[in-house]
């Protein structure tokens, strides 16, 4: 079957669009879906831990975002906002900006007295490449002036306790634009009662960059192309989730950058090999997944590569009939909404 960008669009409700967090993160409900047969069943966050076997890995995606919105002034004088994507080895940063026309080569845009970027160089599909000039690094530039950068379907300013809740209780490496929302649900407690059920819990790195919410212009989803991201998959977790596996055991991937990840990283046979580098996967149907048994995630925005990527392994008529009855039954939307789980 060939697929349009179009097909990937379904109605949703305003309202539905999560704004906050809930004061439990566990609170969330959980949308079950069996890919074999299509049944749906519904529940709340705390049953995934049923849901898996003991010989099981659970794989998380422990980057965490960092504070990488940055509101400053131009030369002139004017606003200037700029979202730092990715560090480069020569100290430069990748970054967007707004407004794109005025942030060309040459100028500046100051957050403090102590803090500025130049601009250097126009990359493309709306990337720029910076570097701080002021007496701050980025590092204390993020510290002082930085943002948390909540995605632009939530429609306030963040507020101080986005810096903890838009962050996995996990997480562990900078790197990230954006949270890996479907690990946003787990607290210590649920991940130690994972833990004693003998289940493994396996970790990766996986920086998200903005790509994420870049929504599929190209009617033929096959142009679309994807921003490069970091990922990071050490030895140690490598060799985890193959034993686990190769002992009859089940890889749940914890969010779609997971998922991304395993499959960047796996060979034709399955096996998951570590290493460092970039992907650009963009994972849409027909996909053979090699990697991923079962993947846990929240709902997605119509006509998102991450949409895609979750038809991609629960099926596309499935999938599409799992977010019909998400908004019948008034789900909570996006990455501070409710979650679902293929199995």
């Amino acid at each position: 079957m060939t697929f349009r960008t179009s097909d990937f669009d379904y109605p949703l409700p305003p309202e539905l669009i999560a704004q906050d967090p809930l004061p439990d993160r566990a609170a969330s409900r959980l949308l079950v879906l069996d890919r074999a047969s299509g049944a749906i069943r519904h529940g709340r966050f705390p049953d995934v831990v049923e849901l898996l076997a003991p010989a099981d890995v659970l794989v998380l995606n422990v980057s965490r975002v960092i504070p990488a919105r940055l509101h400053g002034k131009r030369d002139a004088g004017a606003a200037a906002e700029l979202l730092l994507v990715r560090a480069r080895p020569d100290g430069t940063w990748l970054a967007m900006g707004h407004p794109g026309g005025k942030l060309k080569p040459g100028r500046h845009v100051t957050f403090g007295p102590d803090s500025a970027v130049e601009i250097l160089e126009m990359l493309g599909g709306g990337l720029r490449r910076v570097r701080f000039v002021g007496a701050l690094d980025a590092a204390a530039t993020l510290a002082k002036y930085g943002e948390v950068p909540l995605p632009p379907y939530i429609r306030r300013r963040p507020r101080p306790e986005d810096r903890e809740r838009y962050q996995t209780v996990y997480a562990a490496h900078d790197g990230s634009v954006a949270a890996p929302t479907a690990g946003l649900h787990f607290t210590p407690g649920l991940l130690d009662r994972v833990r004693a059920r003998g289940i493994a819990v396996a970790a990766l790195d996986l920086h998200v960059g903005p790509g994420t919410f870049k929504p599929v212009e190209a009617d033929d989803p096959t142009a679309h192309h994807m921003h490069a991201e970091g990922y990071v998959v050490s030895p140690e977790t490598a060799a985890l989730i193959n034993e686990r596996r190769a002992a009859g055991g089940h890889v749940w991937a914890v969010g779609t950058t997971v998922a991304r990840t395993l499959e960047t990283a796996a060979g034709a046979d399955g096996r998951v090999r570590p290493g460092a580098g970039d992907t650009s996967l963009f994972i849409y149907p027909p996909y053979a997944f090699r990697a991923v048994d079962r993947l846990l995630t929240n709902f997605h925005l119509p006509r998102s590569t991450l949409l895609m990527l979750v038809c991609a392994f629960g099926g596309f008529e499935r999938v599409m009939a799992a977010y019909r009855e998400a908004v019948k039954e008034r789900y909570r939307f996006y990455s501070y909404g409710d979650a679902m789980v293929i199995v």
